[in-house]
């Protein structure tokens, strides 16, 4: 079952929307690691090593296929009205190549990130080794971005300890977000005047073009940008803050001082090699057989990771309400590429197939990061199960560029108080509104009998 839809209808005449309902969830890291089939936390170095082979199998396949393609795209095989045409067919040949090879280049991604998990063997010197020259291999400073992705699952939806995708608030907001006015809006965001509105969309509002410019560049540099220059991290993070300083004490202690090193060390080699590369084979054999597919890499790992943990239907906690489950559970499962008919459900597959479910079983990795994305399947619908008990829906919408859009659009920035929190849009207005099961209060402070919210 899906989440509820996040588009709720504005009452002009009221300046009121109908929030939902969030009961933030009791549960306790034994209710949710209970409910997993102990099976599904094996670890087989063999058959995750077989998940390898099959990435490599089909990017070989793919190189090769789209070589002997391009013999093809010649006078004496095909007819085109204009000689020029020919090399425009080649382009969007070899782009179309980058964006096929990008995909299963992903799921190596994918593998590199599991051994940074420890979840690729019950051996930890086989997971870094294989984790390093993975990594590596794809420009990612492996044990570097490993420490600070465990910090990343030890403190999700965390505003304060988060590592990625860190919310901006009212007071923070780059694009200077009006002050709060308590005669023209309520914290939760459910009753905003037009005024208030006004002032809000002529600071952050955007344009169809803009959304959309925006999210490009966010997909294709948003990756590189964060390990080089923190962009999208940690608010409180001092500038300068990246993943390739050894004595960045922010982020690394000072044990981990050789781990960056050998990190960074790894990158040096890629770019070397491709250097190499263009020295001995030319730029556009270097761009068209790699740097494309490297980029389609970093679209997809920030396309994924973005809609997982963006959304204005998900939670964000301050200290005093944070608990391990809760950011495990402030996430959404999507289907990467999917949508509705025959063609989505094909898109669909390929999508979860080829980048081995990571965007799929995202709740079951983040409740337990050490199962194998081979087992993450099973463990992730035992999950699901049993948070629907308590009526908690983590399934979002599938993974798309739209979606990309229109969470963009919708999630601007969150308030300054509270310690449960959602995502605000353009106009000041929230989605749902976070109410203690116990409690029978909003974090806030305001009853929920006060606040005009529907169940969801």
């Amino acid at each position: 079952m899906e989440a509820p839809k996040s588009t709720v209808k504005v009452t002009s005449s009221e300046e009121q929307r109908h929030l939902e309902t969030f009961i933030v969830p009791n549960f306790t890291v034994k209710d949710l690691l209970s409910v997993i089939p102990p099976h599904c936390f094996e670890r087989s170095a063999l058959k995750s090593s077989y998940y390898i082979l099959q990435d490599v199998v089909i990017i070989a396949g793919l190189v090769l296929g789209f070589q002997k393609l391009e013999t093809y795209i010649t006078p004496e095989h095909i007819n085109l009205p204009h000689p020029a045409l020919y090399a425009v067919a080649k382009w969007c040949m070899w782009t179309f190549y980058g964006f096929c090879v990008g995909l299963p280049a992903t799921g190596l991604w994918v593998i590199g990130h599991e051994c940074g998990h420890q979840a690729f063997s019950s051996s930890k010197f086989i997971n870094n080794s294989v984790g390093w020259v993975v990594h590596s291999a794809l420009g990612v400073p492996y044990h570097s971005w490993r420490i600070t992705h465990a910090k990343h699952h030890a403190h999700t939806g965390h505003l304060t300890e988060d590592q990625v995708f860190v919310p901006k608030t009212r007071t923070s907001h780059p694009y200077g977000v009006p002050k709060f006015d308590p005669e023209g809006e309520d914290l939760i965001g459910s009753t905003v005047t037009k005024k208030v509105q006004a002032e809000m969309w002529e600071a952050l509002g955007d344009s169809p073009i803009s959304a959309i410019a925006w999210s490009a560049a966010q997909l294709i540099f948003g990756w590189p940008m964060y390990i080089t220059f923190n962009s999208s991290g940690q608010k409180r993070y001092p500038k300068g803050t990246n993943h390739f300083n050894p004595r960045r004490s922010d982020l690394f202690k000072s044990t981990e001082f050789t781990q960056i090193l050998i990190s960074d060390f790894g990158v040096l080699l890629w770019m070397s090699a491709m250097y190499y590369w263009v020295k001995n084979y030319g730029w556009m054999s270097m761009l068209g057989y790699y740097f494309v597919p490297y980029l389609w890499v970093n679209h997809w790992l920030v396309m994924i990771t973005f809609l997982q943990h963006t959304d204005p239907l998900l939670p964000h906690y301050r200290a005093a309400a944070f608990t391990f489950p809760r950011g495990a559970l402030a996430t959404l499962d999507r289907n990467l590429m999917g949508g509705s008919g025959v063609l989505g459900a094909i898109m669909g597959w390929f999508g979860a197939f080829l980048t081995h479910g990571i965007a799929e079983t995202h709740v079951a990795h983040h409740v337990a990061s050490k199962i194998p994305h081979y087992n993450a399947w099973e463990a992730n619908a035992a999950l699901h199960k049993r948070i629907q008990q308590d009526g908690l829906y983590l399934q979002g919408a599938p993974a798309t560029w739209g979606e990309v859009v229109r969470i963009f659009k919708a999630c601007k920035f969150v308030e300054d108080e509270g310690d449960v929190v959602f995502y605000k849009d353009a106009r000041g207005f929230a989605t749902r509104v976070g109410v203690f099961k116990d409690a029978g209060k909003e974090d806030s402070g305001v009853e929920v009998d006060d606040v005009k919210v529907k169940k969801e």
